[in-house]
């Protein structure tokens, strides 16, 4: 058992596998700067893994420490609603980890301003 923390992106999902492709390399890029953390990436509906199965997976490599982060733009219905229930969920069939779930990546300010950054430059390539 590696006893890593563990960090569990966590996205919607979409029927399209191309919708996946920025959360696989945002995954890639984590593994890489983070080789002291497992991370995974779970998704709300779709897709898979769902976050039942990626916290199951994080558990049976030992780590009890896990972080969610939430990579949608806003705190809407499905995180406001669902997640907590879903959170709850993996706390109560796995009593030994500590499970944090951040808020949304949009509602962080370093995350606005690099996106305001991105259009901003689009604007100023014509």
């Amino acid at each position: 058992m590696s006893g890593k923390p563990g960090l569990i992106l966590f996205a919607h999902g979409s029927r399209d596998p191309r919708w996946a492709e920025p959360f696989e390399r945002l995954h890639s890029k984590l593994r890489a700067q983070r080789p002291d953390a497992e991370v995974r990436l779970a998704f709300l509906e779709l897709m898979t893994p769902s976050l039942d199965d990626a916290v199951a997976e994080l558990v049976a490599l030992g780590s009890l420490d896990i972080t969610l982060v939430p990579v949608f733009l806003g705190q809407g219905g499905h995180l406001r609603r669902d997640l907590p229930l879903l959170a709850d969920a993996c706390r109560q069939k796995h009593p030994a980890i500590t499970l944090r779930v951040s808020t949304a990546v949009g509602e962080n300010d370093g995350v606005l301003q690099a996106l305001a950054t991105y259009c901003t430059d689009e604007l100023d390539r014509r």
